[in-house]
């Protein structure tokens, strides 16, 4: 099996070979249609460069693109014509240039240094005009818009790969929120576990515990309570340890879970039967809630009996529900346990209890509400605020200090180790965060626009630069012609008056210097025409020299150089 880097290297060689091949064709096309051509000059040494310059294309796409318009300057000095075949090569390796190079600093300064080396090389050799106008026409074109294809071709590529890998990234992401979905759904089965079974095995001890004070137990029946009683402690504990693996605070949706089918009432009811001294009143008529309203009611009140159960056992706890137009408030408190010292004050969040406490807070920022816990030294307070329209929120939830309306200002005191943890980042959090597509999406946008910017300014710039000199020397070029039916007609002798219809409107004004200095008529002012109007050969001119206003003598100045 061949390794890829090999294989690509391979299909590169293949391709560069192929490239050259291509432009060998049209090199010994232009080789075959000259006139007069040098074998070693117009065939060998410009196959000798593109072998070397088509290679060099892919690491040195500069030097290829220098190398060639090197064969265009040497083309210049050809007094027949300037133009030749390396032209469609030069073409070729600048759009290669724009589609390999990213940046376009650098490629722009080569296209213009090679510019500037044609129009050196055309003042040098005193050229003609026809030189002069393919130097600033042509050579320019064939730099500067294959340059601009290639990097729109480039630009078309990038998007396409970054469209690709767009879609691999949404194809993983797609399995990342598959995962995230089932952790999430662990996150709530853990918070069912806790909150449910929790508060049932909770009160199974309670239970048990009241049973082993009863007369008519033997002390067998006794201590098998007490092994029950440490047994479902033990269950309780390892609950907990279940509900620390599944659980994952960050990524849960709280919102997410479905209510039980059970009342308040059923539950208070159940923890009176149990044996917990509860007292609870409801104010105001009950409005019909929501199904979410009603699970947080009864989560609130589930967990504030638990954690009085634990940590306050036969304590007397106060639950009042209150019925307000818009909101419903819910108050659990329990009494200070015969030891003395604030209620809950030994839970931590950090060591993995009073974890019922921050998931119910997570719910109750969901529904819209707040919760507020407080120990003092009169008892544990848990008092939750819920409006009546659930404004439920996707997310995990940015705990923070929540002030329920009407509380005391000696609620602002110092918070307890669990309000802290619930309190805490309530100001640091974070606001909305720019995806990594969106971020390499504008990235690729904003590298489109600048080649499009590129790609209108750099014509226009060349344009100002090359395009009047060049429509003005065409043309000079084009209404200096005298046909050669209209020079056949010219007869010597004859006055200007006569002849002005056959003449064109204006005299060529760049004829070559063998030509100023061909013997003329004595006293005789000469004027020369182009027999033609090819603007990019060179062509016979006529001259016709007169004495006065009359045609003393006309000849034809053959086109090239002597």
């Amino acid at each position: 099996m061949l390794h890829p880097r090999t294989t690509s290297a391979r299909s590169a060689r293949a391709g560069d070979a192929a490239l050259w091949a291509a432009l060998a064709a049209t090199t010994g096309y232009g080789f075959h249609d000259a006139a007069t051509a040098s074998l070693t000059m117009d065939l060998f040494l410009p196959l000798a460069v593109l072998a070397l310059a088509v290679p060099w294309s892919r690491h040195r796409p500069a030097a290829a693109v220098v190398l060639v318009n090197g064969l265009c300057v040497v083309g210049l000095a050809d007094p027949a014509t300037p133009g030749n075949a390396h032209v469609l090569s030069l073409a070729a390796l600048s759009c290669l240039l724009g589609s390999r190079v990213a940046a376009a600093r650098r490629p722009l300064l080569v296209l213009a240094g090679c510019a500037a080396v044609n129009l050196a090389t055309c003042a040098v050799l005193r050229a003609q005009p026809v030189w002069w106008f393919y130097a600033i026409s042509v050579l320019p074109a064939a730099l500067l818009l294959p340059w601009l294809t290639g990097r729109h071709w480039r630009g078309r590529r990038q998007l396409v790969r970054e469209g690709w890998r767009l879609a691999r990234s949404l194809e993983e992401r797609q399995h990342l929120v598959a995962e995230r979905a089932r952790l999430t759904e662990r996150s709530e089965i853990a918070a069912d576990m806790h909150d449910s079974l929790g508060h049932a095995l909770s009160l199974v001890a309670l239970r048990a515990g009241a049973l082993e004070l009863s007369p008519d137990l033997t002390d067998r029946d006794r201590a098998d309570l007490a092994d029950l009683r440490a047994t479902i402690a033990d269950a309780v504990e390892q609950l907990r340890d279940t509900v620390a693996v599944l659980r994952d605070p960050p990524n849960r949706n709280p919102g997410a879970g479905l209510p039980v089918n059970d009342t308040v009432e059923g539950l208070l009811a159940r923890a009176v039967a149990s044996g917990v001294p509860v007292r609870w009143e409801r104010r105001g008529a009950s409005p019909l809630l929501p199904p979410l309203i009603k699970h947080g009611m009864y989560r609130v009140v589930q967990e504030a009996l638990t954690n009085a159960v634990k940590h306050a056992p036969d304590c007397p706890i106060s639950v009042r529900i209150t019925h307000e137009p818009d909101r419903t408030r819910v108050s659990v408190t329990n009494a200070v346990p015969s030891a003395g010292g604030p209620a809950h004050a030994s839970v931590d969040p950090a060591s993995g209890l009073g974890r019922g406490l921050i998931g119910l807070h997570e719910r109750m920022s969901v529904l819209g509400g707040s919760l507020r816990t407080e120990p003092d030294e009169r008892g544990f307070h848990v008092t939750a605020v819920l409006p009546h329209q659930a404004t439920a929120r996707t997310g995990t939830p940015e705990p923070g200090p929540v002030r329920v309306p009407g509380t005391p200002d000696w609620a602002e005191e110092p918070a307890s180790p669990t309000e802290a943890a619930l309190n805490q980042g309530a100001d640091t959090a974070p606001g909305p965060v720019l995806p990594e597509s969106a971020k390499r999406l504008a990235s690729v946008r904003g590298e489109a626009r600048r080649r499009s910017a590129v790609a209108f300014v750099a014509p226009v710039v060349a344009a100002v630069f090359f395009v009047p000199s060049a429509v003005y020397l065409a043309w000079q070029l084009t209404t200096s012609v005298l046909p050669p039916s209209h020079f056949d007609q010219l007869s010597v002798g004859r006055s200007r008056a006569e002849l002005a219809p056959l003449l064109p409107a204006r005299a060529y004004l760049y004829p070559p210097d063998h030509a100023r200095s061909a013997p003329r008529p004595p006293g005789a002012r000469c004027e020369f025409y182009r027999s033609g109007r090819d603007l990019l050969d060179d062509v016979d001119l006529y001259r016709l020299c007169w004495s006065g206003n009359t045609l003393s003598a006309k000849d034809t100045v053959p086109a090239g150089r002597p």
